[in-house]
């Protein structure tokens, strides 16, 4: 079976696209080839995953002026037939698509040559390429079942999305052990995605000198170019007199251990991460990102709202007065983060990847 996986740009389309690339290899007998684009992440990630990478040239869609806009459309037609050409070169038996600009011209040039051909939704809005290439594909996968109501397409399936298999089976307990968590410590996770957050590190500073004597214990991943800053700032807070424990990393290699042990999580609302809460259980205080295309965190976060599992706070709206009152109110009402864990829990898909690859072997 050869199969052609493309998805690129963020480590949310990139992410998921890893795991069905070797989800199928790991089920049958699948040679793969992973289409991206030689600047983005990708070009670095997979081959150090020893999976097979070829690439195509094209823009994203910057509509911030007309001329730009207007330039990357024009690129459209070559990276189509780019596009052909790896498959006439490949030939694949199928080709799945995750989102990102990269993965347009390969599924359309693969429904247009007939191949079997899926994608992969992991928004609650659906990216531009995606609702375009819905209309053409054999099969829609969706993260969130709002997004089925935004889309037109032959057959669409709500699969949720595939999360890495070490945040299903970690153990709390030796977590804890490695992160020198002393309990019954409340512990506070803080995290912006893998550059930081600067809106949230802003907040945070600020937030601390007001739960300095509460018992917690706080894990905050700022991001690596925000690390040197911040450790030097929080000096100047001459806060070693408080209750608190504060953990500031650059970055988190093992995010498994760092969800498995928290009690509540401050944190964008990117796709993976909400998965991630999910099957973690973790209730949270989410910052959507503002400009996220078509305001996509934003109704990311708002599903796990409806269903009384997150607590939203605008980015425009945020300050530590308003973050504290969240964190005060949310810490003396454990009752409350009971049952916003166990909706999140009830939203979770950890056969994800199970039901992705099941489907896409009908294919």
């Amino acid at each position: 079976m050869r199969v052609i996986v493309s998805g690129g740009g963020t480590g949310g389309h990139i992410y998921p696209a890893l795991a069905i690339a070797e989800g199928l290899r790991s089920r049958v007998a699948a040679e793969i080839l992973y289409v991206g684009t030689e600047k983005g992440l990708e070009s670095k990630v997979v081959p150090q995953r020893g999976i097979a990478f070829d690439t195509l040239e094209i823009s994203a869609l910057d509509r911030s002026s007309v001329s730009k806009a207007i330039k990357a459309v024009a690129g459209i037609p070559a990276s189509l037939n780019a596009a052909g050409q790896i498959i006439r070169r490949f030939k694949p038996d199928l080709i799945v698509g995750t989102g990102g600009y990269v993965s347009f011209p390969m599924l359309m040039a693969g429904a247009r040559a007939g191949i079997n051909t899926a994608i992969h939704e992991q928004n609650a809005i659906p990216g531009i390429a995606n609702r375009v290439l819905a209309r053409r594909v054999d099969l829609v996968m969706l993260t969130f079942p709002e997004a089925g109501e935004r889309i037109n397409c032959r057959r669409k399936i709500h699969t949720g999305l595939p999360v890495r298999q070490e945040i299903l089976s970690v153990n709390a307990d030796e977590a804890g052990r490695r992160l020198e968590i002393a309990p019954p410590a409340f512990v506070l996770l803080v995290f912006g995605g893998s550059m930081g957050a600067a809106s949230i590190n802003r907040a945070m500073l600020e937030v601390l000198p007001l739960v300095k004597d509460e018992k917690i214990h706080i894990l905050w991943v700022c991001g690596k170019n925000n690390y040197d800053e911040l450790s030097a700032r929080l000096e100047t807070l001459n806060l070693r007199d408080g209750q608190y424990k504060l953990q500031l990393f650059p970055y988190i290699y093992h995010m498994e251990d760092v969800l498995a042990v928290a009690d509540l999580a401050i944190c964008r609302a990117g796709a993976s991460t909400v998965s991630e809460l999910q099957v973690s259980g973790l209730p949270a205080i989410m910052i959507p990102y503002p400009h996220a295309a078509e305001n996509h965190q934003f109704q990311n976060a708002m599903a796990l709202v409806r269903q009384q599992a997150a607590v939203v706070v605008r980015d425009e709206e945020l300050n530590a007065h308003v973050l504290y009152e969240q964190i005060k109110r949310l810490i003396k009402q454990p009752e409350q983060l009971r049952l916003m864990s166990e909706n999140m829990k009830q939203m979770a898909r950890p056969d994800a990847l199970d039901s992705i690859i099941e489907l896409l072997l009908t294919l």
